[in-house]
């Protein structure tokens, strides 16, 4: 797949502001049809429909061979063929923006990371949809608005490589990464501002900004594009501990053989991957039908690949580790104030 240079993210909340008025000089929405989703046999009329339809395109951020697995599931199960775009979530914000300019909708399904889902939510590209399988979900996965909805949570974890830092040398929290042993062997990812703000906002926002600026005087830190990119470069040694890493890439490495493990330092910072139905949705059936599985049938599958799933049932957080949920509203307000501090103190100081 050919991929764009993504725009900025603040550069895309600017263009989508244009959204809005577009929406509604545009072709009539694709809903769900009325009484659909509170009828007793929902999901059958959601397969018939969604067989007749034939195919659910999707635009989606997650790893191709996670992707694999879901899609395969789900096609397996309904015999409706998934049509699939895959991208960053900068590359979904700025494809969204663009065929929304061009009155062009052609996404049935976005699945990616929710600063991105709310960025998209605001200016009316999603459609509520009410789903029995919400009650099944730990409560921070389902906002108010009901237009996006978590499916699963990626952890931020430092992940090490067992054979270049012993565990008697590990850090407990942040204030340890000062020490003068850390001197070139820490790595962080170059986007990861919302967790830059998410762990300066619990520790303190004085105390926080001062912590980071210490940690790069005394120590520098190498910024990576890419989680991971990151991850691998942990097990390749050339990153001994990487500060912002994915807890579920960790153990899939980790299980593979590889030399790394991972630890949360407190405070721990979580964030949600999310799933909404396209308000414009050619395929509404199958949109319904995809964004239900996501809920229900791939969450045991999130779980068997090392993710967190948002279900209540499938997976516990290890004994000990505690996080906190990054607020994606929130985290959109306050993108520009915590992407220049990231900037200014962590990327532009990497060495």
């Amino acid at each position: 797949m050919r991929r764009s240079t993504p725009t900025p993210l603040p550069t895309l909340c600017v263009a989508l502001a244009t959204l809005a008025a577009l929406a509604a000089a545009g072709a009539a929405v694709a809903q769900i049809p009325a009484g659909i989703e509170a009828a007793p046999d929902r999901t059958d009329k959601l397969v018939a429909g969604a067989k007749k339809e034939g195919t659910v395109t999707v635009y989606s951020s997650a790893a191709v061979d996670d992707l694999a697995v879901l899609i395969a599931a789900f096609e397996k199960k309904y015999g409706v063929k998934v049509r699939l775009w895959r991208g960053s979530s900068e590359n979904i914000l700025q494809r969204a923006v663009t065929e929304a300019r061009g009155g062009r909708f052609d996404a049935d399904v976005f699945e990616t990371g929710s600063l991105a889902m709310e960025s998209m939510r605001r200016e009316q590209l999603f459609q509520a949809v009410r789903s029995p399988a919400l009650a099944e979900l730990v409560p921070a996965a389902v906002p108010a608005h009901r237009e996006w909805i978590g499916t699963r949570f990626n952890v931020f974890t430092a992940a090490y490589n067992t054979g270049l830092v012993k565990k008697d040398e590990l850090p407990k929290r942040y204030d340890d990464l000062t020490d003068r042993r850390w001197k070139g062997r820490l790595g962080v990812e170059a986007e990861d501002s919302d967790w830059f703000g998410g762990v300066v906002g619990e520790l303190g926002e004085e105390r926080g900004l001062k912590l980071f600026r210490d940690i790069v005087a005394a120590n520098g830190i190498s910024v990576r594009k890419g989680h991971t990119l990151l991850a691998n470069l942990v097990v390749s040694g050339e990153v001994p501990l990487a500060l912002t890493t994915y807890a579920y890439k960790v153990e899939q490495l980790r299980k593979s053989g590889a030399p790394l493990d991972w630890l949360v330092l407190p405070p721990g910072i979580a964030r949600f991957e999310a799933a909404a139905v396209a308000r414009r949705a050619p395929h509404p059936y199958g949109a319904a039908l995809f964004f239900e599985f996501m809920l229900t049938d791939a969450q045991e599958l999130l779980r068997d690949r090392d993710f967190f799933p948002a279900s209540r049932k499938e997976k516990a957080l290890p004994a000990g580790v505690s996080v906190t949920f990054l607020d994606a509203a929130k985290a959109l307000d306050e993108n520009q104030k915590w992407s220049k501090y990231y900037r200014d103190i962590v990327v532009n100081q990497a060495r």
